[in-house]
């Protein structure tokens, strides 16, 4: 470590990361306790990271009443955001639809009851005739006027009339109504904002040391900045194993590259009202048979000829004024190195195309004319087996973990934050809050019961 240091710094709280999380994290601790002193780190600029590549989504539609309950209090406290702030997130709330080409779906059905099991009654609507229940059309974005509950839609002409782009082969989709997009730019910038205004500070410097004495003494490269802390809050992302090993710990995540495209809908194909759709279903590509002779004299991408998974997602983007649309496919499962400028599969773009075609068969417009201007991102899903997240203490006293939120970061930044905020400052917390921090490994039946789902809601 530096032997001098430029600039030495103490507080209360420290907080390494600021991504949506950290953010979070730093803003309810301020709302909690506004005289308390808090550090927030980051190497450069904040949420420029994973943060940055976020689909901008949330949903409450999850296959375990611990996570439907998270999530549910997630999206309160983004709707208070959005009042306090005239809608500067740009709240929006046309729904998940989940789509199928079964008519058997037992075991959906089941994830949904036992998920949304927290919920009152009467949250989960079966449509199975033209006549037989009504159904509320996606007509407004509105978030504060839109239905909650879900809409489980199994007959065929309703599903035609109500969503026209999808295949004629649909046989059910399940529109989970509370769910929609936000700008997560926006949001983190008013928490941001927020927490400076409240006397909080932030320090951009890339952590090259974390050691804990009678205090947490957090060492920067910047300028040899030296930050002693009562606690420690490492919501470090994709790296928050690295601040954990600092620290003499570890902590159970993986990291999984996942990529997403967004491009101008020049030729109008996805309709500006169609809720953020996915696919179920697992495909074969609908490659020519030209591209599949060259897949399979490649061995590197020759298990693109192989059935893929489902859960490939499309949603307009901007609006329904906007123009733009926004594809992703988590298929990757490889587990990889953090990196801040990860290498990207140049074939993707093609690649979550095709998959989305099947679904939205106007897509097809796009094959091998994909926009110049089309924007290719991505970034680490950062998960636990599970894939639910930690929020609580870490192994070594004083110290806290906000992360592993692969796929709903924005989401679950609401939440997270406030949940680690109340965690740090001794006060009462939530009925989920052990099932979702470190803790949870210590009790096997509930370790049984997750094991024992068919989803884990990777998106």
């Amino acid at each position: 470590m530096p032997k001098h240091f430029s600039k030495k710094l103490h507080c209360d709280i420290a907080i390494i990361g600021a991504g949506i999380v950290g953010i979070s994290a730093a803003f309810y601790i301020k709302k909690q306790k506004p005289d308390a002193s808090v550090l927030l780190i980051e190497s450069g600029q904040a949420m420029a990271l994973t943060s940055a590549q976020s689909g901008e989504n949330y949903r409450n539609w999850w296959p375990h009443p611990a996570m439907t309950a998270f999530t549910e209090r997630s999206i309160s406290l983004m709707e208070d955001i959005a009042r306090e702030t005239a809608n500067l997130i740009q709240m929006n709330r046309r729904g998940y639809v989940l789509s199928t080409r079964s008519s058997d779906i037992d075991v959906l059905m089941s994830e949904l009851y036992h998920g949304y099991s927290c919920m009152p009654d009467n949250q989960i609507r079966v449509h199975e005739t033209a006549g037989s229940t009504h159904y509320q059309k996606p007509v407004s974005p509105d978030w504060e006027t839109a239905p909650s509950g879900v809409d489980v839609i199994k007959h065929q002409p309703l599903i035609r009339q109500t969503f026209p782009s999808y295949a004629q082969d649909i046989q059910t989709v399940v529109h989970v109504r509370r769910a929609g997009s936000i700008s997560a730019q926006q949001m983190g910038q008013y928490m941001l904002d927020y927490f400076k205004e409240q006397g909080g500070t932030y320090v951009s410097s890339e952590v090259i040391g974390v050691e804990k004495n009678n205090a947490f003494i957090i060492y920067g490269a910047n300028d040899s900045v030296q930050i002693s802390a009562a606690q420690l809050i490492n919501a470090a992302g994709p790296f928050i194993n690295d601040i954990a090993g600092m620290l003499g710990t570890s902590l159970p995540v993986t990291n999984t590259l996942q990529q997403k495209i967004a491009f101008e809908d020049k030729a109008s194909v996805i309709p500006r009202d169609m809720p953020f759709s996915i696919d179920l279903d697992p495909q074969h590509i609908d490659w020519t048979e030209e591209e599949r002779h060259w897949l399979s004299e490649d061995c590197e991408h020759d298990y693109l000829l192989q059935k893929m998974p489902g859960a490939i997602h499309c949603r307009p983007d901007g609006g329904d004024n906007g123009t733009w649309i926004k594809l992703g496919w988590a298929f990757n499962d490889t587990t990889t190195m953090p990196e801040r400028n990860p290498d990207l599969l140049a074939a993707f773009p093609e690649i979550v195309l095709r998959g989305a075609a099947r679904l939205n068969p106007s897509l097809k417009t796009y094959y091998g004319r994909l926009p110049r201007s089309l924007h290719h991102y991505g970034g680490c899903y950062t998960l636990t087996e599970e894939n639910w997240p930690l929020i609580g203490p870490m192994s070594v006293d004083g110290s806290y973990v906000v992360g592993a939120m692969s796929g709903f970061g924005t989401m679950g930044a609401c939440a997270a934050g406030e949940q680690c905020a109340r965690q740090v400052l001794g006060q009462e917390l939530s009925g989920y809050a052990k099932a979702l921090s470190p803790e949870r490994y210590s009790d096997r039946n509930l370790m049984s019961e997750i094991h024992a789902l068919n989803q884990r809601g990777i998106l």
